[in-house]
């Protein structure tokens, strides 16, 4: 595989981004790409935003009017992708996460925002490469197992505390 360009930014403010998240995203990126068998250059954009911003969103390009915790908005369709004329790299799309809602979740299933932010991106990267787990079955179990097998090659292997104590 060649480059990856990950371009993020932050455009909330209610919650500070860790140190090493950046990072974390662009190995995350890399690594699905590289275990797609994904040759050329690309580019990726990646976006922080609060609820009310992804909520708008979702409303705006989904019609789905509620909060969630990550959108993806792929630029290619069947493997063809449109070029940065500079650079000659794909570009792949754009991944919006919700900090906040990243923030609630590892707190719920009792694992690191690493591994929230981490999941959310390799689950992202692969809507961005075709991938769809909207209709269940078949299409989601790949994805779920190829999203455990990216994190676990970059370390974030998937641990026994997936569970939400009761009060």
């Amino acid at each position: 595989m060649n480059k990856v360009k990950v371009i993020i930014s932050n455009d909330q403010k209610e919650t500070a981004i860790p140190k090493g998240i950046r990072l974390l995203i662009r190995r995350c990126c890399h690594a699905v790409l590289l275990e797609e068998g994904f040759t050329d250059d690309a580019e990726v954009s990646v976006r922080f935003v609060d609820g009310p911003t992804i909520k708008e969103l979702n409303a705006q390009y989904r019609n789905v009017d509620k909060e969630t915790d990550v959108l993806s908005f792929p630029l290619g369709e069947n493997g063809e992708y449109d070029k940065n004329l500079d650079t000659g790299a794909l570009l792949l799309g754009d991944i919006v996460i919700n900090v906040s809602r990243a923030v609630d979740q590892a707190e719920m299933y009792n694992h690191s925002l690493q591994r929230e932010i981490g999941f959310l991106t390799v689950h992202s990267m692969l809507h961005l490469l075709g991938y769809d787990h909207e209709n269940g079955g078949l299409e989601q179990s790949r994805m779920r197992s190829k999203e455990e097998t990216v994190l676990t090659k970059i370390g974030l292997k998937r641990d026994n505390s997936y569970y939400m104590e009761e009060d």
